[in-house]
This record gives C-alpha cells, structure tokens and sequence, in this order.
C-alpha cells in the first residue's frame, strides 16, 4: 500500500482504535523502509480515558487477537508492567490444563515505562523472532481534551538487523499485524476503528501532499507527544 506523509509524530505501545457511532480519526503508515530495516506508525483517538486505556494496554489477554499467538489463545498473554518485565505467553500442557506449561515465549521486554504516559519494550514479533533482527515498540498516551474523555495514542514500531526476507515486504505484514491489533484494542474500549485517513478534530490535518509538506513540517506536536526527526524521502512500500 503506497501511503502518503503525514505529520512526523512518535509514539508507542503496543497497541490503536476507535470512534464512538462514527469512526474517529486514525492514522497509519509504513514510515520507512530499507536494506536497514523499517519504520511502522500508528495514531489513534480512543473514546476512554487515558487511565482506563492505559490499563487496558497492559492487559492484553482481553484484546490481543489469538490468531497472533504461539498457544493460540491470548489468555495466555501478559505484561510485567515494570523495567525488564516480560510481555509473555504461556504455553499450556496439550491435554491438561491443570498440568505445569510446556514452554513461554517472550514477546517483549519493558525498557521504559511511565504511568500512564509512555510504554517502551524491545523485541522483535511474530515471525521476526526467528530473524536476526530486534525491534522496539513504544506506546504514548495523552488526554484527546481538558475533560479527559478520550485519549490519543501514538504507536511506533522500529526494527532493524538482518532479515531473510526484504524488509519492505515484511514492513506490510507487520503493519497490518499491528493495525489489526490495535483495531481489537480499540473494540474493547467501545470504539470502532478508522481504516482510512479523513481529517478529524483532534487537532491534525490529513496527510499533507507534496505542495503541502513544507507547512506541514513546521507544525509542533501536540503536547506531551515528542516530535520526530525529519523523515528520508519515502518509497514504494510492499503490503501483504
């Protein structure tokens, strides 16, 4: 999928969502990707508070998708919430549940977190735990208004090494993988997530096109979310 620019905003977690009758603004995008790696974005607007959606981030049993599990089921999923805590996945006995797990697997390690502001961990997901290659994913929340009723949440993936596969073509997958997840996210919380780009009240444009850049470039972040650096010239992007 061959997306434009939009506004240079970082982020994290872990996970993206929502709209109440009608789908709030939500933003994606492969932001780069090379021979280095590749650099994934997500912005959402969440009808819920910040503490709410927080808690809910850290709770990913109730809205991981299973498909995108080891065991399975992502009740097995959890997240230590604390420097070096594990986002981790139990392993089940195949014919007891009451018998001790044959495994775990460790999805992610914490290396920041600040309640209930910013969630940072290392890894790399999915099929790129077998490549040689680490990723870090960092969430950022802040209130959508003064009253404190919606949140916006910044998600931003990177992930760089060697990978067996072109990093563009692996770069759509995990695109989609994390939309996808956070799009569960967003269900969880009574919203409905936006697949396409509109523009929006919360505060930002829609992708700006080529004659629109420059002004676009000197806007600031909204607060509390930290602006990024500016971006290479950007390239056809493979999607699964």
């Amino acid at each position: 999928m061959n997306i434009s620019r939009f506004h240079r905003y970082t982020v994290v977690l872990a996970g993206a969502f929502i709209g109440l009758c009608a789908p709030h603004l939500a933003k994606a995008k492969v932001a780069e990707a090379n021979e280095r790696g590749f650099v994934v974005r997500h912005m959402v607007e969440i009808p819920s508070s910040v503490d709410k959606t927080w808690q809910t981030v850290l709770d990913p049993a109730e809205w991981w998708d299973s498909a995108h599990t080891w065991s399975g089921d992502a009740a097995n999923l959890s997240i230590d919430p604390r420097a070096g805590g594990c986002f981790c996945e139990l392993l089940p006995h195949d014919t007891s549940p009451r018998a001790a797990p044959k495994g775990s697997v460790e999805h992610m390690r914490v290396v920041y977190i600040e309640r209930p502001r910013v969630l940072r961990m290392t890894g790399a997901l999915g099929p790129l735990q077998s490549e040689a290659v680490n990723g870090t994913l960092t969430i950022q929340l802040k209130p959508r208004d003064e009253e404190g009723e919606d949140t916006v949440l910044l998600l931003e993936y990177v992930v760089g090494g060697y990978m067996r596969q072109p990093a563009e073509a692996m770069a759509g997958s995990v695109d989609a993988m994390l939309g996808a997840q956070l799009e569960r996210l967003t269900s969880e919380l009574g919203g409905a997530f936006a697949q396409a780009f509109p523009g929006g009240d919360l505060g930002l444009d829609p992708a700006p096109d080529a004659d629109a850049r420059d002004k676009a470039d000197a806007e600031e972040a909204p607060d509390g979310i930290e602006p990024l650096a500016p971006e290479p010239p950007e390239g056809e992007v493979i999607e699964r």
